[in-house]
């Protein structure tokens, strides 16, 4: 049973409720208040406080507006106090189904609903995610629910999981997967944090446990678990018999009518939830008439709503006419019709506006509190203002580390806090109180003498409102012959490249034993005994090898060639390390306290891969020998996080960084993150590239050279003569691969004492080169972070109707797009003709030769959100980061080089989100022919 009040702010919340605007509306069925954006997650987490309002359906206006808002009420009120109801990512008609995560997310909160016993407090939905159809029998989906000790029937446990939409396969990898090897059962539920390993007994779970998807190995014990469905369109006796009708009445539909009538599960069925669902029903007929449901500004909602019906009709108008569906059948929408949508509902609605609607509206007073730029003492002195007043002052901390920062930096402006033990209890007196309830921003509420101020007001860092979910632990131990797959292929040392096939047992002598079975080419067999597993090793080489033949003198041949290449590098390998050895480095100290607050701080959980990265760095910059390491890792991977560590240990230890990159974009992104992710310590960034004027580079320069800048981004730039340092201790490299021999030159001058840390997705092959025969250390971060979907990539000609759809389709989940145009002569003319296309989209420009203010303030307000499409050069190749951008068209990617288009394609599928990219080529009718003729 999930309880509510675990945070130390909910007892507050309660005291929220007897402000004016609130308590004189509490017994009403209708009302609208107005509550200024920083003091809504307070309102609202004071009504769900309130007598007899349970639960309380938030709405809002979009999928980002739900997350955070979800996230501020679970810093008030407490985790499982809140619920949220995700929206399919999909889109109407796509023939791809949702996310495991988020049909899963949907039941779990349904069936929450549905028992007052452990029913939310807070439910928070985007209007897309309350429109949309409930399933059939959605409402009476029960988990399953498994226990250490109880009783279980294997097969009857899994014929429940695959009815609810898992996929049995050989191995689970991802959610909605089951698998199963004699007694035991592998399950990757669609809301757990990790995979489930069922181990059972005969009919009895003898243990639970979680498990590492990447290496299959178990991990922390369970008591018990709860799995909630994977799909929420089940083939039901009701659907199958609906689907079976169908086949007669939309015959053009004929194949995915006889799949759902055979009650099978396939890609996309969620497609079809229009024709199989008889109501349409949403989720706001579940609310009882107990709860209460608020529209966070009511006119906007409706308004969105309406453009999401639009675009959904006009989807379907063109999809009819592809598919040669009746004019007159329409096609049936996968959301309630916004009129429709609360009339089922029992519950009071009430309307929570940004701004008063009208004079007689009730308003909520709320102040901000001041920035914390310039001195950052601003907050700080408003706090002993209003602790002089009289108001409860509570601070809210991210962490416990950053808790006890902020009590230490109130103590030294003469502010007198709580005891951490009696924090909570302090909430009911005047004072200041610091607590840990991350919270994305505060507020003061003058009418309740309270104050709330969240740690980012303090020091400037915005919180990460999107948490990936937690990735599974990884267990220690394990022998090689776990790591090696049945049909993968292996070396053996003496007699080369072979396929695995498993092992068996064999006698001989009358002596039982287990072999490796290792196929040659020709069908020749060798069976390895497994006291000689060290002769064995898996296959990494990447392609698909060809299978040696065991007993020739191909495999010789190759290892001569591979001992001669080995020879030729050798000299350079023992001149290079016998350089490094002698040169004196500087050798870094143990972490800091501080060290480990600012780590606490990422927003997401490391993947294993960044975990090792930065202990390696660590014990690098730690040792007297100047590091030089290549971490090398796909788009996306976490590079950036790896390099922000890495850059404040050195700061830490009084030395400077250098962070060199290839663009003026990534410097400015770069810039940003550190900024923020220093933010509260004594730490100054900053950035010398050509968005400074000449005053604010002579400003930087002179600070590199007294020692005042710690951490410097910058392009070429700072490879000029006139930037010196005071103290370089590191240097950092983001996109090596983007650098000239000049530059190279350039770098090395630098380096030659300090520690140097190279980023990059795609090594150039003499970097690859080094790294692989030793000179230079290598990291790989090979896994990718919890829940990152594949890119849904299509390659072919232009079609103007596909970017017609494609950019609609992206408008339709709140998301955002690039289009990449690499000709600067004509990238006007293109953004005007998308402007024609999609009526009403917000198109904005970026290319290299714009001016810089101009090129900066396109990105910033692409980034804030004013714009839907960026019409765009490869200028956005390098590093950029906006998770909300899900959606990239690139016009004659024949044009690109391989390397390139990936870096390009990089840019989106860097949330939880699917991302599509459209890679176009001629020869069929294109934005630029003209260009190109």
């Amino acid at each position: 049973m999930m309880r509510e009040g675990r945070s130390p702010l909910a007892h507050l919340a309660a005291d929220v409720a007897a402000a004016p605007a609130l308590a004189a509306n509490l017994g009403r069925r209708e009302a609208s208040l107005a509550v200024p954006e920083r003091g809504q997650p307070a309102a609202l987490a004071a009504l769900a406080r309130a007598a007899g309002r349970r639960p309380l359906v938030v709405c809002t206006l979009s999928d980002t507006a739900a997350e955070q808002l979800c996230a501020d009420l679970q810093g008030w009120l407490g985790a499982g106090a809140v619920a949220a109801l995700p929206a399919w990512e999909t889109l109407p008609f796509e023939r791809i189904s949702p996310t495991a995560a988020a049909m899963g997310g949907r039941l779990r909160t349904i069936w929450r609903m549905r028992r007052p016993e452990i029913a939310p407090a807070v439910v928070v939905a985007s209007i897309r995610a309350l429109m949309q159809r409930l399933a059939p029998g959605s409402e009476d989906f029960e988990p399953v629910r498994l226990a250490r000790g109880e009783r279980c029937d294997r097969d009857e446990l899994v014929e429940r999981l695959t009815g609810a939409g898992y996929r049995r396969g050989v191995q689970v990898e991802q959610r909605g997967e089951v698998a199963v090897r004699g007694s035991i059962v592998d399950v990757f539920g669609a809301t757990a944090a990790a995979p489930v390993r069922i181990d059972l007994w005969g009919d009895e779970v003898d243990r639970l446990s979680e498990f590492s998807v990447s290496d299959q190995r178990s991990g922390a014990a369970l008591e018990a678990v709860e799995i909630f469905g994977c799909r929420e369109l089940r083939p039901t006796a009701a659907v199958r018999r609906r689907a079976a009708a169908l086949v007669a009445e939309a015959p053009w539909g004929r194949r995915q009518w006889e799949l759902l009538a055979e009650g099978a599960f396939f890609d996309g069925m969620e497609a079809w939830l229009g024709w199989l669902s008889p109501e349409a029903r949403s989720f706001s007929d579940l609310v009882p008439a107990g709860g209460l449901v608020v529209l966070v500004d009511r006119d906007r909602l409706w308004a969105r709503a309406r453009d999401l019906l639009d675009e959904e009709a006009e989807l379907a108008r063109h999809l009819a006419a592809a598919w040669g569906v009746a004019p007159d059948a329409p096609l049936p929408s996968a959301h309630v019709a916004a009129a429709d949508l609360l009339a089922g509902c029992r519950a009071p609605v009430w309307g929570l506006n940004s701004t008063p609607a009208g004079p007689s509206e009730p308003l909520l007073e709320v102040l901000g509190w001041e920035s914390p730029l310039g001195t950052g003492e601003g907050p700080v002195r408003q706090v002993a203002e209003l602790l002089a007043e009289g108001y409860r002052v509570v601070v809210a901390a991210d962490g416990e580390g950053s808790a006890e920062r902020l009590r230490d930096r109130l103590g030294a402006a003469g502010v007198a806090t709580a005891p951490a033990s009696a924090a909570g209890a302090a909430l009911t007196s005047p004072g200041c109180s610091v607590v840990v309830s991350p919270l994305r921003g505060g507020c003061i509420l003058p009418e309740v003498r309270v104050a709330v101020l969240a740690e980012s007001d303090l020091t400037g860092r915005r919180r990460v409102h999107r948490r990936a979910r937690p990735a599974a632990p990884r267990a220690a131990g394990g022998g090689a012959v776990e790591d090696l797959r049945v049909g993968g292929f292996v070396v053996h040392r003496t007699h080369g490249v072979a396929c695995y096939r498993g092992m068996v047992t064999r006698a001989m002598d009358g002596v039982e034993r287990d072999y490796l079975l290792l196929e040659y080419r020709g069908g020749a067999r060798l069976y390895v005994p497994t006291d000689q597993l060290e002769t064995v090793r898996q296959y990494t080489g990447g392609d698909e090898p060809t299978l040696s033949r065991m007993g020739g003198a191909d495999w010789q041949r190759t290892r001569s060639r591979v001992r001669a290449a080995v020879s030729e590098v050798a000299g350079e390998l023992v001149d290079l390390y016998r350089k490094r050895h002698a040169t004196a480095g500087h050798a870094f100290g143990p972490d800091t306290p501080w060290q480990a607050q600012m780590e606490a701080a990422f927003g997401y959980p490391e993947t294993p891969d960044q975990v090792s990265a930065v202990a390696r760095i660590k014990e690098d910059m730690e040792s007297p020998v100047p590091m030089d390491r290549l971490v090398c890792g796909d788009v996306g991977f976490g590079k950036t996080e790896v390099a922000v560590r890495a850059a404040f240990k050195a700061v830490a230890d009084g030395r400077q960084v250098a962070v060199l990159v290839p663009t003026t974009l990534l410097a400015h992104q770069h810039h940003q993150t550190f900024s923020e992710r220093y933010a509260g310590f004594p730490v100054r960034v900053e950035m010398l590239s050509r968005f400074l004027s000449p005053a604010a580079a002579r400003g930087v320069l002179d600070g590199l050279r007294g020692g005042d800048v710690d951490v410097v981004i910058g392009t070429h730039r700072l490879l000029s003569a006139d930037v010196s340092f005071a103290r370089l201790g590191l240097l950092i490299v983001d996109e090596e691969q983007r650098f000239g021999v000049s530059h190279k030159e350039s770098i090395k001058k630098l380096r030659h004492d300090v520690d140097v840390l190279t980023l990059t997705a795609t090594p150039i092959p003499r970097t690859l080169e080094m790294s692989l025969t030793g000179i230079r250390d290598l990291t790989v971060l090979q896994t990718p972070p919890a829940d990152r979907k594949p890119i849904g990539t299509y390659v072919g000609p232009y079609d103007e109707r596909a970017v017609t759809e494609a950019i609609r389709r992206e408008l339709l989940r709140d998301g955002q797009v690039f289009f990449v145009h690499n000709r600067v002569g004509d990238i006007d003319r293109v953004a005007a003709h998308l402007r024609e296309l999609v009526p009403g989209v917000r198109v904005a420009v970026a290319h290299g030769q714009m001016d810089e203010a101009a090129l900066e303030q396109a990105v910033l307000d692409f980034w804030d959100h004013r714009h839907d499409v960026m019409v765009c050069t490869t200028i956005i190749e390098s590093g950029i980061d906006m998770p909300t951008v899900n959606t990239l068209i690139v016009d004659r990617a024949d044009l690109m080089g391989l390397a390139q288009l990936h870096q390009i394609r990089g840019r989106v599928g860097r949330a939880q989100l699917r991302a599509y990219a459209y890679l176009f080529t001629p020869p069929e009718r294109s934005l630029t022919e003209e260009a190109y003729e």
